[in-house]
């Protein structure tokens, strides 16, 4: 029988981050900036849903949604609302508000970020962007930016399985999706969020990037397992070894 703490050292053997050949990257708050849309786009849901502002329930509600950001967001209305047909309706309504601000021109890239997606894709490295949105809310930032080419593949939720952050499905997705390498070690996650480096350190990926432009601070990031703490994506290429 293999002793327990042999299989840890193993399973958190470092690997040189200039090996990695795939990088799963979130987009609101690590790649996108939109300013507290998500925010915005709960206080219409759960008006749908009868939950007004500055109500003991909607303060409690807001309050789960900021702990949970970077989760799939029906899973995140499941838990608030309960039954299956509540969270749908507030999950449409929500990605209906979203929508609308991404129409109004609200949100905008992280400062360096497309460069450094550029920069790593000129490098060889397959990137893959993900999100916990669905995918019509993705599609819509993503045609806002001007992204539709800019990575290889974009993954949501509905795309691995239903299942969003913290599990590692997207990651693992992107993986099965590009073949872009062999070995989970040689995977890189960036995000903003807790649940992404939950994510990507259930996934095996030996770089787990926390950036400091989104939803939680240092201290969330690191308790979550974050390998590396960058001031934003734009410090990524270097952490790679792309310069």
């Amino acid at each position: 029988m293999t002793d327990s703490a042999d299989s840890v050292d193993d399973r958190e053997e470092s690997t040189d981050p200039t090996a990695i050949d795939l990088i799963v990257l979130d987009m609101a708050g690590t790649t996108v900036a939109d300013g507290g849309l998500v925010e915005q786009a709960f206080d219409v849901a759960a008006r749908h849903l009868g939950v007004e502002p500055g109500s003991p329930g909607h303060a409690e509600k807001l309050a789960y949604v900021r702990a949970t950001m970077g989760e799939s967001k029906i899973s995140v209305f499941r838990h608030l609302f309960g039954d299956e047909a509540a969270a749908r309706r507030a999950n449409t309504a929500f990605e209906t508000a979203y929508g609308e601000l991404v129409d109004g021109g609200r949100i905008a890239p992280v400062p360096g970020a497309r460069e450094a997606i550029e920069a790593l894709r000129a490098a060889g490295r397959t990137v893959v962007l993900s999100t916990g949105f669905a995918r019509v809310t993705q599609d819509a930032i993503l045609g806002a930016l001007g992204w539709q080419d800019l990575v290889e593949l974009t993954l949501c939720p509905a795309d691995a399985g239903g299942r969003g952050r913290p599990y590692p499905d997207m990651v693992l997705t992107a993986l099965l999706r590009t073949h872009a390498t062999d070995s989970v070690r040689r995977i890189a996650v960036a995000g903003d969020t807790s649940y992404d480096m939950l994510s990507g350190r259930r996934a095996g990926a030996s770089v787990v990037a926390g950036v400091l432009t989104g939803a939680h601070e240092r201290a969330q990031l690191e308790s979550a397992g974050a390998t590396h703490i960058l001031g934003s994506v734009a410090e990524l290429p270097a952490l790679l070894g792309v310069v």
